[in-house]
């Protein structure tokens, strides 16, 4: 259908990258065609909450760029694998949407978009990562899963002030398969979401666009 979902992904104007800001770091959207239906499933993680960043949080695969990696795009897909058992050569590799700086890490992540079948089993690695499930575009476009909350009712205080983020700081979130996606990763989905005309959660004042909010 030429006005599928994954038809607009393919045919999205991705943007070429600059010169690294921060650390250099990669992500990535992973998306498999949904059988039966006009549709796209993503692949997300949830961090243990025995990690020392990031713990409990809800993420893509990835990492930081290695200096054997020999681009962004080699970097997403090598963790996708150690992370989550995602064969690389699975993998069509569409392009990458703009880098997001992370003030609190010093990363700045390259998000890299690319399609799979979506057949092979996903073996979650232990050491990064506790769950791995896969929500449909769909599903995180229902407005019954979107929500603005507040940044203390999911980090602590040291934590805001540490990101210099006001008190009454809030976060767009999604609510699927029981997890909350919030931040930084909340933030990447809304932007492509956005691009693929569909319903995202509402965006706090001042909100940057069109990329995401502060991250977690």
């Amino acid at each position: 259908m030429a006005d599928s979902l994954e038809a607009r992904l393919r045919t999205l104007p991705f943007t070429g990258a600059g010169g690294w800001q921060g650390v250099p770091a990669a992500v990535l959207l992973a998306f498999a065609p949904v059988d039966g239906d006009d549709d796209l499933d993503i692949i997300l993680v949830r961090r243990p909450d025995s990690m020392r960043n990031h713990a409990g949080q809800v993420s893509f695969p990835g990492g930081a760029v290695d200096a054997s990696d020999a681009d962004a795009t080699a970097a997403a897909l090598r963790e996708a694998d150690e992370e989550v058992g995602l064969d690389p050569g699975s993998v069509e590799v569409l392009g990458a949407l703009p880098r997001v700086p992370i003030s609190v890490s010093g990363f700045d992540v390259q998000p890299v978009v690319g399609l799979w079948p979506g057949k092979a089993e996903l073996r979650p690695n232990p050491a990064e990562c506790d769950v791995v499930f896969r929500p449909r575009l769909r599903e995180l476009a229902d407005p019954a899963n979107h929500g603005l909350v507040p940044l203390a009712d999911l980090v602590s205080g040291e934590r805001l002030r540490a990101g210099q983020f006001p008190p009454d700081a809030t976060t767009p979130v999604f609510r699927v398969a029981g997890q909350i996606v919030w931040g930084f990763t909340a933030g990447v989905l809304i932007t492509l979401m956005e691009r693929l005309e569909l319903a995202t959660p509402p965006l706090p004042p001042g909100w940057p666009r069109p990329g995401p909010a502060p991250p977690p």
